[in-house]
Formats: C-alpha cells, sequence, structure tokens
C-alpha cells in the first residue's frame, strides 16, 4: 500500500507542466525584473525545456505602426481626395518570449491586419513602422524562418497522418544541418505536446474532430521549431472544452519559452484569462489598451473603471464582454471620450514606450538572427513529390474517375468503332475513323477537365504536383490508347502507336490542369484563322489523323472526284501534311513548356503578391529549369 501511493505521488509530480505557469501576472517589480531577464536570456525555451532542438527566444517590439492601402475608387467618388487610405494608426506594443498575449478587437478593428503586417504577409502597399526583433531591424527574408503563422481556416492534406504532416513540414523547414534522428526525435516532441497521432482525414467527417485539426495547424507550426508564433482565432467555431483543449496547447507552446500572439473573438471568461497580456483594437485600427490582464483581469478592469463614466463590471460577469460593451463607439459618443487618446496619454502607455526601447537595444553578447538556410532543391523536390504521391494514392474517388470510367468508355468507343482504323475505301468510312478520333480526344480530355482540377502553389509545389498528375496521366494514357488503339483497327507499326500515344498524351495531360478544352463555337464568330491553331485540339487532330493516314496509299472513293489515295485526300481535302508531324511534336512540348510556366506564373499572381509579376516568374522558372 505504501508503495503504491508513494509510485501515485511520483507520477503527479512528473505530470506537472515544465515551467511556471503565466496566467496569473505578477507585481510590477516582477515584471520589471523578468524583462532585464528575458533580454539578457537569449539562450532560453527548448535548451531549457530539455527539447531535441534548441532555439533562441526572441521579442517582438514595433514603434509607431502605420498601414496604408491605395483609396478605393468607390470612396474616391464620395469626394475623398485623398491617395491613401489608412488602415493602422499609430500602434506600438512590444510581444516577450513566455508570455501569451491576446489581439482582441470587434469586427473592423483591424487586428488581423495588425498581425499580417507584424508577420511580413502584407506586401505591395504602404507600411511606415519601426519593427525590432530582440533589438535589431525585423529581415522578412531572417524573420520568416524564425517565425509560423497558424492560420484560422484549417487546410491539410485529408488524405493523410498527422504524423505524416509533420514529416512534410519538419522535412521542408528545419535547418539542413539537423539529422535524422534528430528531427524525428523533435516530431515526437511534438506529437506528445499535442497529444495527436491519428489519420485526420476530413473536418466533420472523419478522422479528427474540429479541435484536433486546430492542434495539428499548432504542431504543423512547431515541427518549424519557430521562435515567434502567430495564430488566427484558434478557438473560433470550437465549444468550451475543445476550446480549452485547444488553449492548452497555445499554453505549453508559451511555456517552451516562445514568443506568441494569438488574435481572439470574443472569448469565453476562461479562455480570456487564460492569457497573460491584452491588446486592445477599436475601430480604425488604433490601440486603446495593451498591457497585463492580471488575476482575473483585475488590472484590465481597473484601468477603465477609473474613466469617469464607464459601467462597472457586474459579479460574475466575463471581463471581456464588459470591456468590448465599454469601449464601443457608441458608449465613445456617450460619454464623449476618444479612449485611444486616453490611453496614449496613460501612465501604462509611457511604461509600454519604455519597455519598447529596452526591447529595441540589442542585449550585451547577443548576436543578429543568424540567416538559417533552405534545403537543396532536390530534396524539397523529394519532400513534395513523397507528399503528393501519398496524397494521390489515398484517395479512391479520383482514381475511380481517372482510371474507371475512362476505361469504360473507350470499350464502348472500341465496340462503336470496331475495326474501322484501315477500311477507308469510301469517305464515309474515313470520316467514321475522323470522327472517332476527334470524338476519343474530346471525351477524354473534357472528363479531365471536369473532374481533375490540380491545384499548384510555388515552383517546386507545382512540379511535385505536376510530376505525380504525370504518372498518372501516363497510365491512364496508355490503357486508353491500347485499348482504343487496337479495338478501331489503325495501323500496328511501332512509329505510329508511339506517336499517337504522344500526342494523346499531351492533351489529356494538359486537360487535367483545366488550361485546354473550352466551349466549342461556330466558325463564323471567330476573327481569323489563327484562333484555330490556338488551340491544342487542333495539333491533337492534326497528328492523330496525318499519323495514321498521312502514308496510307488506299484509294478512297470520293463522290465527284473518283478514287483518290488516302493519304492525297487528307492533304487537300484537310490539308494535313504528314511532312508537317515533327512540328506536331515541337507544338505539343511547347504547350506543356509554357503551361507549367503559366501555373507557375499564376500561381504567384494568387498569392496576392503585388510585388511579383510574370516576368520574374518566368525568369524563375526558365532558372530553374536550366539550373536542374
Amino acid at each position: 500500500m505504501v508503495k503504491t501511493e508513494y509510485m501515485y505521488w511520483l507520477a503527479l509530480l512528473h505530470s506537472l507542466p515544465l515551467g511556471d505557469s503565466r496566467t496569473v501576472v505578477p507585481n510590477e517589480e516582477e515584471i520589471k525584473h523578468s524583462r532585464s531577464a528575458k533580454v539578457q536570456d537569449t539562450e532560453m525555451g527548448a535548451k531549457l525545456k530539455g527539447m531535441v532542438l534548441t532555439f533562441q527566444s526572441f521579442s517582438l517590439a514595433f514603434d509607431h505602426v502605420n498601414y496604408f492601402v491605395d483609396m478605393p475608387n468607390e470612396i474616391k467618388a464620395e469626394g475623398f481626395t485623398e491617395d491613401r487610405l489608412q488602415l493602422l494608426k499609430d500602434i506600438s506594443v512590444a510581444f516577450r518570449p513566455g508570455i501569451l498575449t491576446a489581439l482582441v478587437g470587434v469586427s473592423g478593428t483591424r487586428k488581423m491586419t495588425l498581425m499580417d503586417v507584424l508577420a511580413g504577409r502584407k506586401t505591395g502597399v504602404y507600411i511606415e513602422s519601426d519593427i525590432s526583433i530582440s533589438g535589431y531591424p525585423k529581415n522578412q527574408e531572417t524573420s520568416a524562418r524564425v517565425s509560423g503563422y497558424c492560420e484560422q481556416y484549417d487546410i491539410h492534406s485529408p488524405h493523410g497522418t498527422y504524423y505524416e504532416s509533420l514529416v512534410y513540414s519538419a522535412w521542408l523547414r528545419l535547418a539542413p544541418d539537423v539529422t535524422d534522428e534528430s528531427r524525428q526525435m523533435f516530431m515526437e516532441e511534438v506529437m506528445t505536446l499535442v497529444e495527436l497521432n491519428s489519420r485526420f482525414g476530413l473536418p466533420g467527417v472523419n478522422g479528427l474532430s474540429t479541435e484536433q485539426w486546430k492542434r495539428l495547424t499548432v504542431a504543423v507550426e512547431l515541427v518549424a521549431n519557430p521562435c515567434i508564433i502567430f495564430m488566427d482565432e484558434l478557438t473560433s467555431g470550437l465549444d468550451a472544452r475543445a476550446a480549452a483543449i485547444v488553449m492548452g496547447t497555445d499554453r505549453n507552446t508559451v511555456d517552451t519559452g516562445r514568443t506568441v500572439v494569438c488574435t481572439i473573438h470574443q472569448p469565453s471568461i476562461d479562455i480570456f484569462e487564460a492569457f497573460d497580456e491584452l491588446l486592445l483594437m477599436r475601430r480604425g485600427g488604433q490601440v486603446i489598451y495593451a498591457g497585463p490582464l492580471g488575476h482575473h483581469s483585475n488590472q484590465l478592469v481597473e484601468y477603465f473603471q477609473m474613466l469617469p463614466g464607464v459601467t462597472r463590471i457586474k459579479d460574475g460577469q466575463n471581463p471581456a464582454t464588459w470591456m468590448l460593451e465599454v469601449s464601443s463607439p457608441t458608449v465613445e459618443a456617450q460619454l464623449g471620450v476618444y479612449f485611444a487618446t486616453i490611453y496614449a496619454t496613460s501612465e501604462i502607455y509611457r511604461r509600454n514606450q519604455e519597455l519598447i526601447k529596452e526591447l529595441s537595444t540589442p542585449a550585451p553578447g547577443s548576436h543578429y538572427i543568424l540567416q538559417q538556410r533552405t534545403q537543396p532543391f532536390f530534396t524539397q523536390c523529394n519532400a513534395c513529390l513523397w507528399k503528393q504521391g501519398l496524397s494521390y494514392w489515398r484517395h479512391p474517388q479520383y482514381n475511380v474517375v481517372q482510371f474507371l470510367m475512362p476505361t469504360v468508355i473507350r470499350i464502348i468507343f472500341g465496340i462503336i468503332f470496331w475495326d474501322k482504323g484501315q477500311k477507308t475505301s469510301r469517305q464515309q468510312d474515313l470520316m467514321n475513323m475522323l470522327g472517332a478520333t476527334y470524338a476519343a480526344v474530346m471525351f477524354l480530355g473534357g472528363t479531365n477537365t471536369s473532374s481533375v482540377q490540380t491545384v499548384v502553389s510555388p515552383l517546386l509545389y507545382a512540379f511535385a504536383q505536376v510530376a505525380v498528375e504525370v504518372i498518372y496521366v501516363c497510365i491512364q494514357t496508355f490503357i486508353y490508347s491500347l485499348l482504343l488503339y487496337s479495338m478501331i483497327g489503325f495501323v500496328w507499326s511501332a512509329s505510329n502507336f508511339l506517336f499517337y500515344l504522344f500526342v494523346f498524351f499531351g492533351t489529356c495531360f494538359l486537360a487535367s490542369l483545366s488550361l485546354e478544352l473550352k466551349y466549342q463555337y461556330g466558325g463564323d464568330g471567330i476573327t481569323g484563322g489563327w484562333y484555330y491553331w490556338g488551340s491544342l485540339v487542333a495539333w491533337t487532330l492534326y497528328g492523330l489523323i496525318t499519323s495514321q493516314g498521312g502514308q496510307n496509299e488506299n484509294l478512297v472513293e470520293v463522290p465527284g472526284a473518283g478514287s483518290v489515295p488516302l493519304k492525297e485526300f487528307i492533304k487537300s481535302y484537310m490539308g494535313f501534311e504528314y511532312d508537317f508531324l515533327h512540328y506536331i511534336a515541337m507544338a505539343h512540348v511547347a504547350w506543356l513548356f509554357c503551361s507549367l510556366l503559366c501555373l507557375h506564373a499564376v500561381s504567384n499572381f494568387l498569392t496576392f503578391n503585388k510585388d511579383r509579376c510574370f516576368c520574374s516568374s518566368a525568369k524563375q522558372f526558365c532558372e530553374a529549369v536550366l539550373r536542374y
């Protein structure tokens, strides 16, 4: 009995969380003392917590941040003459390691805009700011490698496991000098931290629950070993229990010594008081409070209640709800005050400015953020190919559409046009063969276009996505061509069949990328004949028909013209010349290359990054192709 009780208490002692909880904010002297300690101690976090990979704990200080965008035409039409619209106005705050900060505000306060600016996700706009990381000016290329960003919407490949998702993130984002053993151990530590290990499937359908998806999003960022983490409303759409679990993950992350900032919208009292500090914004992009919450939010409540006319909080009332109510524009109008101005003249603002000044000065013995090297090109390609291959293989709906349906249709086409390939004694027989070729091209291409939408984003991911798609299209095209070619009865020769296969592959592949197979229009509605050659289908039909009949000497009975050799009929009646086949092959290769270039360029535009253009995307793509 004594031994059992001893083991029980030992287990409880072992299960205590690492480090001290910072939910209850200490007094002013302790805060002041901790500031100096945090600035001087840059080697904390994972090293102190016993994790495999160490990291530097960084503070984030920003002084007088102003953010502008071009004035919309709708607003200019109302009489405004300014060229720019200001979204963030003179925001100055500091975020520190080991402190869980809540970024709160009603809709329209632009709290997400502020977090995107701090994370470097806003480009092509006008930003006036003084942002520093542990005293050194923020550089996006280096800071992006020491920070993580958890999106509000959990977007993950639905056909993998939790572990595979972490492997992919760690494989690409950890430094190249991290060994496989260290990476494996670090991923297991992160998996233990968030307490998940299963196949996650589709949200709300199978696999992980909604709150587990949230924790997965956090884990994917944690395996990159960031020092600063931005989280976008991770508790949105969750019940109280699920939100508490997610907040437990956030607290564990903060306790490792990382700087964590979360946007949150009207939280419950338990969630709200789990934070250490608060950044409260009003509509118009201004700060009305930035500082510690205190025990049971006492410091926040004291700040607002000392303002004349502010309604006192009721017993048991949620401080977050009360705070948003008393700081609303309606209350400002009733009291005749402006909370942003009151904050700018308050004692807490003065203390924040002192803290920003302190954190904007590098600590003695510290060094600038080291530029972390990216993974080699082939390592990135290998990781992307591995991930995309698993995603395709575990997608049965895709495989059924990609193989089963075309197989059934090709058998139907083969039965309809059975043995028509070489029976061309009459013009009608030739038209039947041409009709079979055209229908086969249009149907398979149309099936790929409507059912499989290839998603392409940056260059390496696009390469992996396309490379995996190529494997499936190759298998599909070979089966389709072999059955249809043999059942229709085209000329059996290696050159004819291989060219037929090559042209079919190009058409099916581009159709799977949804870049071809457009609506059909009448010829009278097309200006000029150039439009005909602007479609890959025209080149495909040219190659298929010419390769099968361009050297055929069999006579074809043409009404009113007598018997004409098939190759002459194709040349005179349709304008297809056999000597033009090598240009057809070159055209297909050019179409494939240009399509990949367009996909990469469009993927850059879809990031809404105005700093990028088509020329830069084309240059990057060509340089990568020539280099590798």
